[in-house]
């Protein structure tokens, strides 16, 4: 079973829109786990399949794909964001124009911890 902490991470994940994507601290953060980057990633590593969390649009905070150039996961993640028009460099989005800025109701209503 998912602690409370894993929980939240997984709403905040499930909450990232497509076409748009969020770092690994900024998930922490949202969660009320500042400082928690590292239990982002573990969390999408524990998440069930069938929660369908779009683990893909989670980056590091320099925008860069945190799986290995040309391993399976970042072939895959790559593919993935470039469906929803992400443009990625060198394994690098660049998060000032596709960066999750979440609306006002989002923080207020369905973030709530």
């Amino acid at each position: 079973m998912a602690t409370e902490s894993i929980q939240r991470i997984w709403k905040v994940a499930s909450l990232i829109p497509a076409g748009r994507v969020a770092s690994y601290g900024q998930v922490a953060d949202l969660a009320g786990l500042p400082g928690r980057a590292r239990l982002t990633s573990k969390a999408l590593g524990q998440a069930p399949r069938s929660l369908n969390l779009p683990w893909h649009r989670i980056l590091r905070s320099s925008g860069q794909i945190a799986f290995a150039k040309g391993s399976t996961h970042a072939d895959e993640q790559q593919t993935r964001l470039r469906e929803e028009g992400i443009t990625i460099n060198n394994l690098r989005v660049p998060m000032k124009e596709f960066q999750w800025q979440p609306e006002m109701a989002t923080l207020v209503v369905e973030l709530d911890f």
